[in-house]
């Protein structure tokens, strides 16, 4: 489950509950709940889920 993700430079850190870095990702993030982190990189919107895979990616 995704507790927290936050922005630090041009990196997204995702975190669960305990506060242990699930995963970090280039880009700029958009937004995040339970089971999604939304993460964009040029003009593409990346959808991760808790384990870092990309669950779809869309153009903006």
């Amino acid at each position: 489950m995704i507790a927290s993700a936050i922005q630090r430079g041009s990196s997204v850190y995702v975190y669960d509950e305990r506060g242990k870095n699930l995963y970090t990702r280039s880009g700029t993030l958009i937004g995040f709940t339970s089971t999604t982190v939304t993460i964009k990189r040029g003009n593409t919107n990346y959808v991760y889920n808790d384990k870092g895979i990309t669950m779809f990616s869309r153009a903006s």
